[in-house]
């Protein structure tokens, strides 16, 4: 009998445990190697959910609203601005060890577990050395990204494109933060250290996972380094040359491997096609709104609620539709097939325009839930297409240099957007209204690019 009871306390689990499976290894990922990467990232993701809440309760929760902006001011300072010189050094630095690209991801692992040790013992008086800490886990966890966006066209399945296969990674790691958030708001209510250990002991996990990569991770076999610029023009002394490609060093010849590339010379990537750099700012523009609304709605929401709700919960309402609204972006960038790219960007820029627009002149419950929602789809579908571009136009000898270079820069954006929402007064119409500009700006600069790119009729890879 109890041998029965034990099975069936067990078969949940199991089932859950069997759907996971066939999720992160089916249509191939398991044997291309995909699946395991995709685990990595759950395990990356919640343990990153987890340090999050042990220090949004330390910094902005477990205090007043004046002293909590002070805080994250204080944040934003010695942890942001520090990164954003960083952050342009993290690409070219990876470049560096492209044999090691398992261990660079083990040791970001395990530089998170022994800082959220060091942090534990900090977030209860929020002292000083909560900062630098908080710093190192941020960077840390941005080397990741960088890493894991360079090596994932190295594991593609047959079956999968660049696009399908990321939107695979980026939802497993929302489903994981999704698990994970209400884990540490219960751990913290236990103990405020109780958060961190549980993050030391994910990212513990998350090291040994690292080095069960596909030995693929590892390859450089065709890489050059890559630096993401637009195209210059064509000067007369560019005339009469015959380099096969618009990705050419101004050799003269086409390299042996047919990409341009004569003499063996290491290309610039000097010539990204006018697609790649108008996704660049767009992208840079809608992660701009996306840092902008995370602090500026979080201070807001706090100070003053929406009509009929407490802080708490606004804040519950803002972050499940912006989560719900990424994941929402991910299915949808899954689910599209043979739409162009360039085309979606510019759909995307127009939606997240419109619903800030609306936010400013009808602030309220649901404008503040749709242009949070907005923000989330766009920045998903923004990014997914801006992969597709690089995958479609970007020569395969230099796209994981461009895909570790331009993750940078979004999250670059980022940190700028969140340090405009930080600055600002808490007037909703004002502040909406910012983030229309910010994404008014980067239409200016990109839709006109990009719409003109599509009317060419460049060929589109499959969007899913």
């Amino acid at each position: 009998m109890l041998h029965g009871a034990a099975r069936a306390v067990r078969r949940p689990p199991a089932a859950v445990a069997r759907r996971l499976r066939r999720f992160t290894h089916g249509e191939g990922a398991g044997e291309s190697g995909l699946g395991r990467l995709i685990e990595l990232h759950a395990v990356n993701s919640a343990g990153d959910m987890l340090i999050t809440v042990a220090l949004a309760s330390t910094i902005f929760f477990s205090v007043p609203t004046g002293e909590a902006r002070g805080r994250v001011a204080l944040y934003l300072l010695v942890t942001m601005a520090p990164f954003a010189l960083l952050a342009p050094v993290i690409g070219p630095l990876l470049d560096r060890v492209p044999h090691g690209r398992r261990a660079a991801m083990a040791a970001s692992m395990l530089a998170r577990a022994l800082l959220a040790l060091a942090l534990s013992g900090a977030v209860g008086t929020g002292g000083l050395e909560l900062y630098p800490a908080a710093l190192a886990v941020l960077v840390s966890s941005k080397a990741y990204g960088v890493v894991r966006s360079a090596v994932v066209p190295r594991l593609l399945p047959p079956t999968f494109s660049l696009v399908k296969a990321n939107s695979r990674v980026t939802l497993a790691g929302l489903v994981a933060t999704g698990a994970a958030a209400p884990l540490g708001a219960v751990l913290h209510q236990l103990g405020a250290a109780l958060p961190l250990y549980g993050a030391f002991a994910v990212f513990a996990l998350g090291m040994f996972l690292s080095f069960s990569l596909n030995g693929r991770v590892d390859s450089a076999k065709g890489e050059r380094k890559a630096r993401l610029a637009p195209a210059r023009p064509r000067t007369a002394r560019d005339h009469g040359r015959a380099t096969g490609s618009e990705f050419g060093s101004g050799t003269g010849q086409r390299g042996r491997d047919g990409t341009g590339y004569g003499n063996g010379k290491r290309p610039g990537l000097r010539a990204v096609s006018p697609s790649v750099s108008s996704a660049l700012v767009a992208n840079s523009a809608l992660r701009g709104l996306s840092g902008f609304l995370t602090f500026f709605l979080a201070f807001l929401l706090r100070d003053q609620p929406l009509t009929g709700l407490s802080g708490a919960f606004s804040l519950g309402l803002v972050a499940v539709a912006a989560g719900g609204g990424n994941a929402l972006g991910t299915a949808i960038g899954a689910w599209l097939r043979a739409r162009g790219p360039e085309v979606i960007i510019a759909v995307v820029l127009a939606g997240a325009l419109g619903a800030a627009v609306a936010a400013a002149v009808l602030y309220g419950t649901v404008t503040a839930a749709v242009v949070a929602a907005a923000a989330g789809i766009s920045q998903a579908l923004g990014k997914l297409s801006l992969d597709a571009l690089i995958q479609r136009d970007v020569p395969e000898e230099v796209r994981t240099s461009a895909f570790a270079r331009s993750e940078t820069l979004m999250q670059m954006s980022w940190v700028v957007g969140g340090g405009l929402g930080i600055s600002l007064p808490l007037v909703a119409p004002l502040g909406m209204a910012t983030g229309a500009v910010v994404i008014a700006a980067g239409a200016v600069f990109s839709v006109r690019g990009l719409l003109r790119a599509a009317r060419g009729g460049a060929p589109h890879p499959r969007v899913a």
